[in-house]
């Protein structure tokens, strides 16, 4: 093959040549571990749905509004009893402290912090939708990495069973003050 013996020696000096250039910016790559933005490639820990009743004049975002302004609905123990923003930290019962991350027209999420019992970088997101006036609340939970608990089958198991019922409760709680979005 006396063309491949031709063209090895020119396709290595055109790479020689690439490579002496200058080298091309490199591309953003999220994290592995940067689990904030939402459950994709992320450890999953659990999913709920809800039904909040039927609300035929509330759109999500007031039934979201509702909680996030009247933080008191939700179980918490501390720093967080009236309204909300981005960035405000507050204990879950049980001593539990958590950073709200993010809030938007139809969900917010929280962020375990450290001293949490299920560690710190769980990230639980409440989404709320209304389909012909019926609405649903849909809580999500995701870690960058599973923790000594959550890895652990028993206690991760209890802790799926703590987190249904616990969320369950909200959901029966917004049921009722959703009529006053």
């Amino acid at each position: 093959m006396p063309g491949f013996a031709a063209a090895v020696p020119v396709a290595l000096a055109l790479c020689a040549g690439l490579m002496t250039g200058p080298s091309p910016a490199p591309a953003a790559v999220a994290s592995p571990t940067d689990c904030r933005a939402g459950p994709a490639g992320c450890y999953d820990l659990y999913t709920y749905g809800y039904t909040l009743g039927l609300h035929p004049f509330t759109g999500p975002d007031a039934v979201r509004r509702q909680l996030t302004d009247h933080f008191w609905l939700f179980p918490v123990s501390g720093g967080c009893a009236g309204r909300i923003r981005a960035g405000a930290r507050c204990e879950l019962l049980g001593g539990n402290p958590v950073e709200v991350e993010y809030i938007g027209d139809d969900f917010f999420q929280i962020n375990t912090l450290p001293g949490h019992q299920l560690g710190r970088g769980m990230h639980i997101r409440f989404a709320f939708s209304r389909t012909l006036g019926f609405h649903t609340m849909t809580v999500r939970a995701w870690q960058d990495r599973p923790t000594d608990c959550t890895g652990e089958t028993f206690c991760n198991g209890v802790n799926r069973a703590f987190a249904w019922v616990t969320w369950r409760v909200l959901a029966k709680t917004l049921r009722f003050t959703a009529y006053a979005a």
